[in-house]
Protein backbone atom coordinates (compact mmCIF):
# COMPACT_ATOMS: atom_id res chain seq x y z
CA UNK A 1 0.00 0.00 0.00
CA UNK A 2 1.45 3.32 -1.05
CA UNK A 3 1.29 6.47 1.00
CA UNK A 4 0.68 9.79 -0.65
CA UNK A 5 0.59 12.82 1.62
CA UNK A 6 0.13 10.44 4.53
CA UNK A 7 -3.00 8.89 2.95
CA UNK A 8 -2.88 5.20 1.98
CA UNK A 9 -3.81 4.49 -1.64
CA UNK A 10 -4.75 1.18 -3.18
CA UNK A 11 -2.93 -0.08 -6.23
CA UNK A 12 -4.88 -1.10 -9.32
CA UNK A 13 -4.36 -4.76 -8.42
CA UNK A 14 -6.47 -4.29 -5.27
CA UNK A 15 -9.40 -3.13 -7.37
CA UNK A 16 -9.07 -6.11 -9.67
CA UNK A 17 -9.06 -8.29 -6.55
CA UNK A 18 -12.42 -6.86 -5.55
CA UNK A 19 -13.76 -7.56 -9.02
CA UNK A 20 -12.52 -11.15 -8.82
CA UNK A 21 -14.15 -11.54 -5.42
CA UNK A 22 -17.47 -10.26 -6.75
CA UNK A 23 -17.30 -12.59 -9.74
CA UNK A 24 -16.50 -15.56 -7.52
CA UNK A 25 -19.32 -14.71 -5.12
CA UNK A 26 -21.74 -14.29 -8.02
CA UNK A 27 -20.68 -17.65 -9.51
CA UNK A 28 -20.98 -19.50 -6.22
CA UNK A 29 -24.33 -17.89 -5.45
CA UNK A 30 -25.92 -19.03 -8.70
CA UNK A 31 -24.03 -22.23 -9.50
CA UNK A 32 -24.13 -23.95 -6.11
CA UNK A 33 -27.84 -24.88 -6.28
CA UNK A 34 -27.27 -26.38 -9.72
CA UNK A 35 -24.43 -28.51 -8.39
CA UNK A 36 -26.42 -29.78 -5.40
CA UNK A 37 -29.16 -31.20 -7.59
CA UNK A 38 -31.72 -31.75 -4.84
CA UNK A 39 -34.95 -33.29 -5.99
CA UNK A 40 -38.25 -32.87 -4.23
CA UNK A 41 -36.99 -30.44 -1.59
CA UNK A 42 -38.81 -27.41 -2.98
CA UNK A 43 -41.79 -29.07 -4.63
CA UNK A 44 -44.28 -27.44 -2.28
CA UNK A 45 -42.79 -24.01 -2.82
CA UNK A 46 -42.62 -24.57 -6.58
CA UNK A 47 -46.17 -25.86 -6.80
CA UNK A 48 -47.55 -22.80 -5.04
CA UNK A 49 -45.31 -20.45 -7.04
CA UNK A 50 -43.77 -18.88 -3.95
CA UNK A 51 -40.26 -20.12 -4.72
CA UNK A 52 -40.12 -17.71 -7.64
CA UNK A 53 -40.97 -14.81 -5.36
CA UNK A 54 -38.20 -15.84 -2.97
CA UNK A 55 -35.69 -16.17 -5.82
CA UNK A 56 -36.74 -12.80 -7.25
CA UNK A 57 -36.33 -11.04 -3.90
CA UNK A 58 -32.90 -12.60 -3.29
CA UNK A 59 -31.79 -11.71 -6.83
CA UNK A 60 -33.04 -8.12 -6.42
CA UNK A 61 -31.13 -7.73 -3.14
CA UNK A 62 -27.97 -9.18 -4.69
CA UNK A 63 -28.21 -6.91 -7.76
CA UNK A 64 -28.77 -3.92 -5.47
CA UNK A 65 -25.67 -4.74 -3.45
CA UNK A 66 -23.56 -5.17 -6.60
CA UNK A 67 -24.81 -1.86 -8.05
CA UNK A 68 -24.11 -0.10 -4.76
CA UNK A 69 -20.56 -1.50 -4.69
CA UNK A 70 -19.97 -0.36 -8.27
CA UNK A 71 -21.26 3.12 -7.37
CA UNK A 72 -19.05 3.21 -4.30
CA UNK A 73 -16.01 2.11 -6.33
CA UNK A 74 -16.57 4.92 -8.82
CA UNK A 75 -16.94 7.49 -6.05
CA UNK A 76 -13.77 6.30 -4.33
CA UNK A 77 -11.85 6.36 -7.60
CA UNK A 78 -12.92 9.98 -8.19
CA UNK A 79 -11.88 10.95 -4.66
CA UNK A 80 -8.52 9.20 -5.08
CA UNK A 81 -7.95 11.05 -8.33
CA UNK A 82 -8.78 14.37 -6.66
CA UNK A 83 -6.37 13.62 -3.84
CA UNK A 84 -3.63 12.60 -6.28
CA UNK A 85 -4.04 15.83 -8.27
CA UNK A 86 -3.38 18.02 -5.22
Amino acid sequence: MKLQDGIPTQPESARSGVKKLLLTTFSLFFLTPLLWGHEGGGDFMRSTGKIYVVVAVIAAIFVGIVLFLAYLDRKLTKLENQINEK
